[in-house]
């Protein structure tokens, strides 16, 4: 098992992980519209998506997008999506996955990597906490919604 960036050959397998991922949250599965979105970032480039396939089945992903810190001067990374397949879980994919992101951001000379997980997502706050991700506590975070 290795890490490697998602290429337009790997849309299908990652489609079908980003759908699983979505109706993780609880949105409606939508295979068809998880295929074109994550064609449309593979072709546009403007995000960095890497998969762990397991005897050519694909098993787990992340995907990051670009930001900047103003205040820093410097580039950044937003982790926003990170799935691990059901039947691959508790086998340190999902480290795996964090580790090339790192490397990544520090290749790519970025400033941080910044993730955020649902308050009930213990599993995943306690594999960021063991790899170093600190949860925010100077800072609120507000979002709003345009639909």
């Amino acid at each position: 098992m290795e890490v490697h960036q998602a290429t337009i050959e790997d849309l299908e397998g990652v489609s079908h992980l980003f759908n699983l991922y979505r109706e993780f949250y609880q949105q409606t599965s939508d295979l068809e519209g998880a295929k074109n979105y994550i064609k449309e970032r593979l072709e546009s480039k403007d995000s960095v998506i890497y998969i762990v396939k397991y005897k050519q089945k694909y098993i787990g992903f992340t995907q990051l997008y670009p930001t900047f810190s103003s205040i820093s001067m410097k580039s950044a990374w937003i982790l926003n999506d990170l799935y691990v397949a059901a039947e691959a879980r508790k086998q340190g994919i999902g480290e795996m996955l964090l580790h090339k992101a790192k490397a990544f951001a520090i290749e790519t000379g970025a400033k941080s990597i910044s993730l955020s997980t649902a308050p009930d997502n213990y599993s995943a706050q306690r594999l960021y906490e063991k790899n170093g991700y600190i949860q925010d506590s100077q800072f609120y975070h507000y979002e709003l919604s345009l639909t």
